[in-house]
């Protein structure tokens, strides 16, 4: 199927991160099947999250279908570029609309993108997540594809000034292995092996990353388990309740 939206949209990315002079440094995107489902899971530390993971599935010549808050489909601008790339409305009222969705791309063989912390880390570490990718695989039967990334948070996140300054701000991503979701599992125990994997990806990710809490002048990005100043994950929370 023609993709009138959606290749213009990522040409449009890529000229943008060009132009930022983002150092993006992607490895293990051959986990990601090249025909067939799967769900895409990753960390969330900025809004352009969704962006940079589509970017990890396109050598494998694959586009993520994202699920992403209906809010952002009503939009006037950004409403029909989510329309016509074919991402999926969530309304936190009514999500088995958004899951039954989810579920009928997947199984038609579609990628879809799910960030299971369901919003933006402020603290920039792991929060727990919800067992929906879980299910999705499960019934769909397609597999679970774990990503962390990181360095994404520098350039807009939740509670920052967004920086489309030329930056040369780095990017990691790392893809794993895939993560099996068998239908006679409990989905709170697939959650947890998701969780651990992703975890895994995101130091990894960390450790790759070129510039250390002493190289850089400021350090709000960085998690304080990290020698950072970012909010510790119970401050974090105690934001997201205001």
């Amino acid at each position: 199927m023609a993709e009138f939206v959606y290749r213009p949209v990522i040409g449009v990315a890529r000229t943008m991160f060009k132009a930022l002079d983002l150092k993006i440094d992607t490895q293990g995107s051959e986990h990601i099947p090249s025909a067939g489902g799967a769900v895409l899971v990753s960390n969330h530390i900025s809004y352009l999250d969704f962006i940079f993971t589509g970017l990890a599935a396109l050598p494998q010549k694959r586009l993520v279908r994202f699920m992403a808050k209906e809010s952002v489909f009503r939009h006037r601008i950004s409403g029909p570029l989510m329309r016509g790339m074919k991402h999926i409305p969530v309304d936190r009222k009514q999500g088995e609309q958004a899951y039954s969705h989810a579920l009928d791309s997947l199984r038609s063989g579609e990628i879809v993108g799910v960030f299971p912390e369901a919003t933006i880390s402020q603290s920039f570490t792991l929060k727990s997540f919800k067992s929906g990718a879980a299910r999705l695989a499960q019934e769909a039967g397609v597999p679970l594809i774990p990503m962390a990334l990181w360095g994404t948070q520098r350039v807009w996140t939740k509670g920052r000034p967004r920086n489309f300054r030329r930056s040369h701000f780095p990017v990691t991503i790392r893809v794993g292995e895939q993560v099996e979701a068998a239908a006679d599992q409990y989905a709170g125990a697939i959650t947890r092996r998701l969780r651990e994997r992703v975890q895994e990806l995101l130091e990894a990710a960390q450790r790759a990353y070129p510039v250390r809490p002493r190289d850089a002048h400021d350090t709000w990005w960085v998690p304080t388990h990290l020698g950072g100043t970012a909010p510790t994950p119970a401050e974090a929370r105690e934001l997201e309740t205001r």
